[in-house]
């Protein structure tokens, strides 16, 4: 009898760990802890470090000479660096006046670093909901990003609200609601064709209905050459200046590998709104990650975030420092 007891409670056990249901690939990832920023960021660089660092190292094995100059100058514009940014980092370069290449090497970090160095990269939040809102154009990764931001701002034990302003398109709507659903969040979304700063209006009361203190709010896809949609992004930019007061974080999403395109979208989106912060997504699909130096120089606005992978953690703070180490080493 007792045999039979025991092989009973052995065979529920059994069922019992058979049965339990265990998390998929994806909700695993949504509840692993955050990386520290810097770990492989060498790795997830890749593409851009072999482009430059490969070309530097039979660089700097010759002569300073001016010929040395001239193809320093031209290894970092073919890194997307850029034209006045390149020959900016070349003079300083020459100014520190090296001895050998080891010496050039060295200063080439530091004035890449340098020039990374000045502005703040952290997020602003000087208000109760604290707003960000993120602009883009389309299949730069932007509503990724969001899910990404908001991870980050989870593990900092902020309460979020996402609001799809982007109601052009159904699937934009879905994508949105579903990481929401997925990390836990608040949603507020609208039928296809409403009025997106109604969304942002909405999200906003929504956000202070249960105690949220950030807002982060999609808008559509848009060409910064069409006059109709960055017309309408002003108006949602003018709705939720009246709501919150001052919107702390414009972002705007660029895909990395568009490389100088992505200066001239950059540019019209600092025109129509008070963008003070980029996100430079497919980092790690890119041979051209200079592209970094050359949208700060030109528009005077931060890289705030990289991405560099697929996963919900690999939404990076932007460290110059860490930054131009793993495009050298």
């Amino acid at each position: 009898m007792i045999g039979v007891v025991v092989a009973s409670v052995l065979l529920l056990v059994v069922l019992g760990i058979f049965f339990v249901r265990r998390p998929s690939r994806e909700e695993t990832s949504l509840v692993a802890d955050r990386p520290p920023p810097a770990v492989s960021l060498g790795s997830r660089l890749a593409k851009s470090r072999n482009a430059l660092s490969g070309r530097l190292s039979g660089l700097f094995g010759g002569p300073l000479n001016e010929a040395f100059w001239d193809q320093l100058e031209e290894t970092l514009i073919a890194a997307d660096v850029g034209p006045v940014t390149s020959a900016r980092i070349v003079n300083g370069v020459r100014d520190a006046k090296p001895v050998d290449g080891q010496a050039a090497r060295t200063s080439l970090r530091d004035e890449m670093v340098a020039g990374l160095s000045g502005p703040d990269r952290a997020l602003h939040m000087t208000t109760n909901p604290s707003v960000i809102l993120v602009v883009g154009v389309n299949g730069t990764g932007k509503t990724t990003s969001i899910a990404k931001l908001a991870r980050r701002l989870q593990h900092d034990d902020h309460r979020v609200v996402l609001g799809a302003a982007d109601t052009f398109r159904a699937g934009a709507i879905d994508q949105l609601r579903m990481w929401a659903n997925r990390l836990g969040v608040e949603f507020v979304g609208a039928e296809t064709g409403a009025d997106p700063a109604s969304v942002a209006y909405r999200a906003m009361e929504r956000a202070r209905a249960i105690g949220a203190d950030v807002v982060i709010v999609d808008t559509a896809g848009r060409l910064h050459n069409n006059k109709n949609l960055m017309e309408e992004l002003a108006k949602v930019v003018r709705v939720l200046e009246r709501e919150a007061g001052v919107i702390d974080n414009v972002m705007l999403v660029v895909d990395a590998t568009t490389g100088q395109n992505g200066i001239v979208q950059a540019e019209a989106f600092v025109g129509v709104a008070p963008v003070n912060g980029i996100i430079l997504t497919k980092m790690d699909g890119t041979a051209k990650g200079g592209v970094v130096a050359a949208i700060e120089h030109e528009t005077q606005v931060p890289v705030r975030f990289i991405g560099v992978g697929e996963s919900m953690d690999d939404l990076l703070p932007f460290e110059p420092a860490v930054f131009v180490d793993a495009l050298l080493e």
